[in-house]
Order: C-alpha cells, then structure tokens, then sequence
C-alpha cells in the first residue's frame, strides 16, 4: 500500500511538471503585437558563471554550445592573467561580454577610489568592447551624498567612452528598495538601470502591486536585465518550472514585457542574463547541502524561454 502511495505520488508530480512546462512552452510564445519590431531591435541573451567549477575557457565552451550570445563577469582588477584569459575565450568561443564591477569597502572614500579604478579599467581597456558594464554601486548604509559620486563618476564615463553603463537594483547596495531607487531616478534623468526586480520582491515582501508608479518608471529606465525570479520571502524560488511558481514567474514576464516591448519599438538592444544562482541562493536540502534543482539547467531553461518569448 506504501509503495503503491508513493508510485501514485510520484506519478501525480510528473503529471503536474509536463503540464506546467506545456504552459511555459505556450507562454513562451511571442505575445508583444501591439507595436511593430524596428529592424534595429537586439536581444543578447548573457550567461552567468557564478557557481561553474572549472577554467574560462570550459565554461565559455559550454556557454556557447547551449547558444548563448555571452558572459557577464565581474572584472578582475588588477590581474593581468585572469583578464588575458578571459578576452582569449571570448575570441576562441566568438562571443559577447559584460563586466560587473563593484567594491566591498565600508568606508565610502574607499569603495569609491577603488571602484572608480575598476570600472575605468574595464571601460578603457581596449581589447574587446563590452555589451555593457553593470555595477553593484555603494552600499545602502551609504549616505545619499556618498552614493551620488558613484552615478556621477559613471554618467562622466559614459560620456567618455560611449558605453552602457548601468546600476543594479541590488540589495546590500545603493537601489536595494524600490521607493530608495526612485529618489535616485528622479534626481538624476540619465541613470540606467540593470533591474533585478528579485531583490525588490524580497525587500519589499511583495510582488510590488502596491508601488505600480514607481516599478513604472524604473521599467522605462532599464537597459540590462537579471531574469531571475523572485518571490516575498526570498530572492530566487527553487524552482522557476514548479507548478506553485507559475504565477510569479508570470509576473516577472510581465515586468520584464514591458522594458523588452519600449526596445522592439524604439530599435534598441535590450540584454538579459540568467542568474539562477547556486547554493546558498539555491535552497538545499538540510544537513547536506544538496541543491534543490540544477542550477545550469534552470538558467538554460530561462535562456530559451527568453529567446522564444523575445527573439
């Protein structure tokens, strides 16, 4: 009777999981119509490697082989080596870059002078020319005075060099809150966004139907985004496949429309990284640490979808 329970429960989960994925598939679907495609649009779909074991050059393999357009790392700051090795894989393996940058200082005199010769290192150097540069910028402990010099070190750069150059709604940084981010929105019109709406979910233990004007106006300031999926109690569900999940996954969809539908109409390169990320963003099982889905998959999953929903 317990093995026949367990088979029949069994049974039910796979039954549940094609049927959700059967839906994904469908949801999947291009659904933007409403505007037509300037032949200008982009979409570059970037790969994380937070969490691969292995060299650069295996992992931009296996980014390649799953039809990634490219990476996005943080730069590695002072180390010659590390930069060599990067810019050699992403030529053997043909693809895209975007660099992260960001300091870990808690004086902010310091984290600035650090991160100012970051991120001019990874926008000036002159070997391959990034998609992008996002920023974990200052802290959320940070005064707003202290915070500004980070955007205005980064608009003056953009200007200088022509590059994108975007802050992450990060939590532990400067746009960790919505209603935080939006003070910074509206001082400053040139600001670009990478959105990782996830970390609002969290901070906010919403999925932010009460702050639509202020989710409004950082979706039209967006330029990069983190598809990770979020939920009120943490930053990353266990699974984005789960049938119990389906709702907010669409949500997030939903948000993301939006900033993807203003790029199609205007002609725009619109970039998405998956960032599922490992344990302990992934939750494990007690005692072992096992994680609860495979993070790879997980993240080429969103990868298709994206391309489907978007290309």
């Amino acid at each position: 009777m317990r093995q026949d329970r367990r088979k029949f429960i069994k049974a039910s989960a796979a039954g549940s999981a094609a049927l959700l994925l059967s839906s994904l598939e469908s949801f999947a679907l291009p659904e933007m119509t409403s505007s037509a495609v300037n032949r200008n649009y982009d979409l570059k779909i970037m790969a994380t490697s937070w969490g691969y074991q292995g060299t650069i050059d295996s992992f931009c393999a296996k980014v390649k082989k799953e039809g990634y357009d490219g990476i996005e790392l943080w730069w590695p700051t002072n180390n010659k080596k590390a930069q060599d090795e990067i810019f050699a894989a992403l030529k053997t393996h043909d693809l895209e870059i975007g660099f992260l940058c960001g300091g870990s200082q808690s004086n902010p005199q310091e984290h600035l002078e650090f991160y100012k010769r970051m991120v001019d290192a990874a926008a000036k150097q002159n070997i391959q020319r990034p998609l992008y540069i996002n920023n974990h910028t200052g802290k959320d402990y940070f005064s707003f005075d202290d915070n500004k010099k980070f955007i205005e070190h980064t608009q003056a750069l953009a200007k200088e060099t022509g590059l994108l150059i975007c802050h992450e709604t990060h939590r532990g940084r400067m746009l960790f809150a919505a209603h935080i981010t939006r003070n910074f929105l509206e001082k400053y019109p040139d600001l670009r966004l990478t959105l990782d709406i996830s970390h609002w979910c969290n901070v906010h233990e919403s999925l932010l139907a009460d702050q639509k004007e202020t989710i409004d106006l950082a979706l039209a300031r967006t330029d990069h985004i983190h598809a990770r999926i979020g939920h009120p109690e943490g930053p990353q569900v266990n699974d984005p496949r789960a049938p119990e999940w389906e709702q907010t996954v669409k949500q997030h969809f939903e948000w993301w429309d939006k900033i993807v539908e203003r790029k199609r109409r205007n002609g725009e390169r619109i970039t998405v990284l998956t960032e599922f990320g490992p344990p302990d963003y992934m939750p494990t099982y007690p005692y072992t640490r096992q994680p609860l889905a495979d993070q790879w998959a997980i993240n080429v999953h969103m990868m298709h979808l994206l391309r489907k929903r978007y290309s």
